[in-house]
């Protein structure tokens, strides 16, 4: 796989993320639905800690990637959604991190939403991947 990033400007790269990549000779993409701060059990974690959650949510995005023979740095796009977009942006260096330790700096969109499909749960993460 080839990838290539696409920046007609170039304040994005400084804050993690492509404008735009493109991708050829892929052999295989994984679209990833939203990982949340769920137990393996399936039992909703660390409610009221924003920090926590995204930290589980990555670990849970991971596992997927995992099971697929993937890890980050197959990692193309990753959309954020967040019931709240401040209190996020707070705890946001810890995906960064994350994300900056595997080389990647995929296409990104956060979205504030209302809420989210399991009570509690403030960050939802759902990502495409290929390898």
């Amino acid at each position: 796989m080839e990838r290539t990033a696409v920046n007609p400007v170039t304040w994005s790269v400084e804050r993690g993320f492509n404008q735009g990549e493109v991708v050829s000779g892929q052999t295989r993409t994984l679209y990833i639905s939203g990982q949340t701060a769920m137990s393996g059990e399936g039992k909703a974690e660390h409610e009221g800690d924003m920090a926590a959650q995204l930290a589980l949510s990555v670990d849970n995005l991971e596992a997927v990637l995992r099971e697929a023979g993937m890890s980050l740095a197959n990692l193309v796009r990753l959309n954020v959604y967040t019931t709240d977009v401040d209190l996020l942006f707070r705890h946001y260096g810890g995906l960064g991190a994350r994300l900056g330790a595997a080389g990647v700096a995929p296409t990104t969109t956060m979205l504030g939403v209302p809420r989210l499909a399991i009570p509690g749960q403030m960050v939802e993460l759902e990502g495409t991947a290929v390898a």
